[in-house]
């Protein structure tokens, strides 16, 4: 696995718009406090030309989108990129990329979550680079910011972290006007789908938005097999951030991905807390997971700290994670090997 250097004090953080940008007032009031805030650690920022752009749910063309993140990917000034927003149409500016440069450049820390995934998830399953699955930018415009967050530079940095599951997260319908921190009022605790009371396991790790691996298979940017096959010494640990399905979606497309290979040499499969799903036919997300994978020898998690409800933990792509649930302790453990 190739990791970026590690940021340090005085490198340059960017941000680039490979989805959507920023254009609402209330949204560039806190990007303008996260730029603050990333220079009061410390680090120089910039941004592209597309990142404060939007026009129908693009940042600007797919040509240009890719044009302005391999500006900065080249650029011996940006140690670190973060996603400016999510969006829904980040997959077509991978028909753009230069995909020899990616590989060939010096490697640069990618973050972003959601559509972000295109481009996070190839990234690691084709090249072997490291990313991140955390938060865009907006979210680092609070006036104090969660340990998610600080944790997510602490992994840039170096740093071999311990996350503990949080134990609260913000409801569904929770309303930040200004540049408050997450509203944490909804108590949480990760289900263990098969109701053991206690379990522990380690693989390297692959995932994101369950939303977008799902179109990524079959692609010539599938490289997922391949991927599973050279780490398959380490075993396997998938995440999955559910945006907005149906139960029936999600027990096809996890029957898709089983037959597809997916979970060969899986130790462990984590599920983030989903934002929408319709649970048609009666049947919960806990059943269609049971239905579909349950018969897998494998830990399965539901509701871990991952995804659209926040705060959500970053999770490197790539990395080596160390995942323990129990009633006493629910925590992930990142080695960077």
């Amino acid at each position: 696995m190739k990791y970026p250097d590690f940021l340090k004090k005085g490198d340059g953080i960017a941000v680039t718009a490979i989805s959507d940008g920023i254009v609402e007032e209330k949204k560039l009031l806190k990007y303008e406090n996260a730029i603050k805030n990333i220079e009061n650690m410390g680090f120089r920022f910039c941004e592209t030309e597309n990142v404060r752009q939007s026009k129908n749910g693009r940042s600007s063309s797919a040509s240009e989108r890719a044009k302005q993140f391999m500006k900065v990917w080249e650029d011996e000034n940006v140690a670190s990129i973060i996603g400016a927003a999510g969006g829904d149409f980040a997959c077509e500016m991978l028909d753009e990329l230069d995909f020899e440069t990616l590989k060939n450049a010096k490697p640069k820390w990618f973050q972003g979550f959601s559509d972000s995934t295109n481009l996070g998830f190839v990234l690691t399953t084709n090249l072997e680079i490291a990313t991140i699955y955390g938060e865009t930018i907006k979210d680092y415009g609070a006036c104090e910011l969660f340990e998610n967050l600080t944790n997510s530079i602490k992994l840039m940095q170096g740093e071999e972290i311990v996350q503990k599951g949080f134990g609260v997260c913000e409801p569904q319908d929770a309303q930040r006007e200004g540049f408050e921190s997450y509203r944490l009022t909804q108590k949480t605790v990760w289900k263990n789908l098969k109701g053991e009371k206690k379990f522990h396991f380690s693989g390297r790790s692959i995932g994101g938005c369950f939303d977008v691996i799902i179109n990524l298979i079959g692609t010539k940017y599938d490289n997922v097999k391949n991927y599973i096959e050279k780490y398959k010494k380490d075993g396997i640990v998938w995440f999955f951030d559910i945006f907005e399905m149906s139960t029936p979606q999600i027990f096809c497309h996890l029957w898709q991905m089983k037959n597809a290979g997916y979970f060969e040499h899986c130790k462990g499969i984590l599920f983030g807390r989903p934002f929408m799903v319709r649970e048609d036919y009666e049947m919960s997300l806990a059943d269609v997971v049971k239905d579909a994978i349950g018969k897998l020898q494998i830990p399965i998690v539901l509701d871990i700290d991952i995804g659209h409800v926040p705060p959500q933990m970053p999770i490197v792509n790539g990395a080596i994670l160390e995942v323990e649930s129990s009633d006493e302790k629910s925590e992930i453990k990142t080695f960077l090997r």
